[in-house]
């Protein structure tokens, strides 16, 4: 049911084939200018790395701190409203 459907005759080659009379010259290559990587680019890229996970972290507890004081804060509230 779900199996291809082939062709019976498979297709003809084209019967004209272009064949060029002039070898076209080969594209010149441009080569990349060279990157030089030393070791102060690796330094700064760690300590950027370092220094954008630490202040990540701090938002994520800056974060999570407000959040559970919101929730203290909520639950003293409610139970003052009870009173």
């Amino acid at each position: 049911m779900f199996l291809p459907k082939y062709p019976d005759n498979p297709t003809p080659p084209p019967a004209h084939t272009h064949a060029p009379t002039d070898p076209a010259p080969a594209p010149v290559r441009r080569s990349l200018p060279s990157v030089s990587i030393d070791q102060k680019t690796i330094a700064a890229v760690l300590v950027g790395g370092v220094v954008l996970t630490a202040l990540l972290a701090a938002v994520a507890v800056t974060a999570i701190s407000v959040a559970i004081a919101a929730v203290v804060l909520r639950s003293l509230l409610r139970d003052h409203h009870r009173r």
